[in-house]
C-alpha cells in the first residue's frame, strides 16, 4: 500500500534535514528518506562547520547569507544551541595573484550584499593573531561569516522538522521513482525504497554522493561525481582565533591548492586543505600524508600552532560538478521532481539557504532569492561551459 505525502525529501544531512523542516513550516506533509540510521551521518559529519557567504559566484552568496541568518538565530528562535560561533573569514594574501583574485572579486560580492572589505597586513595581523608576518600584503575579513556544529545543527533540524509534522524514516534506501510519461514528459509520483512504496506531489532529491543515481530513475544525466578531501582537530587550547583562515597560496609540497582552519567554540583547531590532485571516488580512508603536509603548512601561517595535539582525522566526499556550482531547482521536462545536489563540499554552508528557496519554490512557484540569481544554479545549465567559482 502505498503512502501519500505532499513532498518527500531523499536524503537526511546537509542539505535534505533544512528543506524538510522548511518544507514543514510551509504546511506540508513531509517524508524524509535516509539508507543510514539516522540524520547527518553521510557526510554532514565530516564538515569542519565553516559558514561563509564569501564567494565569488551570487547565487551562493545570496544562499549562504540566508544560511548565516538561519543558524546565527536559531537559538534564539528555537531554544537550542548548535555551538555558533560569530567571527567571520579571511583570506590574507601573500602574493599579488592572491590580492588580485581577491580584489577582483570585491566588487560582486559587495553588490550581492556581502559585507567585506580589503585589509592592510596590519589589519589581517590583528584579525589572525600570530600570523607570518613574512611577505603578508593584506587579505579581505567578512566579519558575519562563522562557525555551527554539524552535528548539533542536523538533529536540532530534525529534532525541529518532526515537531511541526515531518516524518523521518532510516535504514530505508530509495531503489526507484515511480513515474508516468515518457522521456520528453516525464512526471514524478513517489518513490520505492527497500521497505515501501510512498506517493507524492514533489520529490527532492538531496542524495550527495548518490545523487546522479536518483536523477537516471528520472531519465535525467545531471553530472555529480564524488571526490574526498581530508580533515583533523586538535585537542581544545586557550581561545586565541575568531575567524576561519583560508591561505589561498599552492603547498610548497605541489600537492595542495589552498588550506583552512580555524577555532571551535570548545577551543578545537579544525582544519583542512584541498588537493590538487583529485582523489575521485568513495574511499574515505584517512591518507599518510595528510597531517605531514598540513603541519608544515599550519605551522609556517602561525607558528604558534607548533605544539597542537592532534586528536583526529577523516575523510569526507564532495560532490562535485564540473562547473565547481550546486544545482538546485526543478529541471526542465520533469514534473513532480526537484534537485538539491552537487554542492561541491559546501552543503553544510548552504544547506539552510538551499532547503528556504526550495520550499518557497515548491509551495509557492518562486525562490526566496531573485529567479535571476537562483538560475545560476539551474539543472538545466551547460555544466562544461561556465568558468569555476574563484573561492571554493
Amino acid at each position: 500500500m502505498s503512502s501519500k505525502y505532499d513532498a518527500i525529501v531523499i536524503g537526511a544531512g546537509s542539505v535534505g534535514s533544512p528543506t524538510a523542516y522548511f518544507l514543514a513550516k510551509e504546511g506540508q506533509k513531509v517524508l524524509v528518506l535516509d539508507e543510514l540510521a539516522s540524520s547527518g551521518q553521510g557526510q554532514n559529519k565530516a564538515a569542519i562547520g565553516g559558514v561563509r557567504a564569501t564567494h565569488s559566484d551570487p547565487a551562493k552568496i545570496q544562499i549562504c547569507l540566508q544560511s548565516l541568518e538561519i543558524f546565527s538565530t536559531w537559538k534564539e528562535k528555537t531554544g537550542t544551541d548548535i555551538g555558533w560561533k560569530d567571527g567571520g573569514y579571511s583570506f590574507p594574501a601573500y602574493r599579488e595573484e592572491e590580492e588580485k583574485v581577491l580584489k577582483t572579486i570585491l566588487p560582486i560580492q559587495k553588490k550581492s550584499g556581502l559585507e567585506i572589505d580589503w585589509f592592510d597586513s596590519d589589519k589581517i595581523k590583528e584579525f589572525i593573531p600570530g600570523i607570518n608576518e613574512k611577505g603578508l600584503i593584506g587579505g579581505t575579513f567578512s566579519p558575519k561569516d562563522g562557525q555551527v556544529s554539524p552535528l548539533l545543527s542536523s538533529e536540532s533540524f530534525t529534532n525541529e522538522a518532526s515537531k511541526i509534522g515531518a516524518e523521518f524514516r532510516y535504514n530505508e534506501r530509495v531503489i526507484d521513482l515511480k513515474t508516468e510519461g515518457n522521456n520528453e514528459n516525464c512526471i514524478v509520483k513517489g518513490v520505492k525504497t527497500t521497505k515501501e512504496e510512498y506517493t507524492a506531489d514533489a520529490v527532492i532529491n538531496a542524495a550527495g554522493a548518490h545523487a546522479s543515481a536518483i536523477c537516471k530513475m528520472a531519465k535525467l544525466d545531471i553530472p555529480v561525481n564524488p571526490d574526498s578531501h581530508e580533515a583533523g582537530i586538535s585537542a581544545p587550547v586557550k581561545h586565541f582565533l575568531d575567524p576561519l583562515v583560508v591561505d589561498l597560496r599552492p603547498g610548497p609540497e605541489g600537492k595542495t591548492a589552498n588550506f583552512y582552519f580555524g577555532q571551535c567554540l570548545e577551543g578545537q583547531i579544525i582544519f583542512c586543505y584541498t588537493p590538487l590532485n583529485i582523489i575521485s571516488g568513495e574511499n574515505i580512508d584517512s591518507t599518510s600524508e595528510f597531517m605531514p603536509i598540513m603541519a608544515r603548512r599550519m605551522v609556517d601561517l602561525i607558528p604558534r600552532l607548533k605544539n597542537l595535539t592532534i586528536r583526529r582525522i577523516w575523510r569526507g566526499l564532495y560532490p562535485m560538478t564540473p562547473d565547481g556550482v550546486a544545482v538546485v531547482g526543478k529541471p526542465s521536462g520533469v514534473e513532480g521532481f526537484y534537485l538539491a545536489i552537487g554542492m561541491c563540499g559546501q552543503g553544510f554552508m548552504m544547506g539552510p539557504g538551499v532547503g528556504l528557496n526550495l520550499a518557497n519554490l515548491i509551495v509557492k512557484g518562486y525562490p526566496k532569492i531573485s529567479k535571476e540569481v537562483f538560475n545560476l544554479l539551474s539543472p538545466d545549465r551547460d555544466f562544461y561551459s561556465g568558468k569555476k567559482e574563484a573561492l571554493k
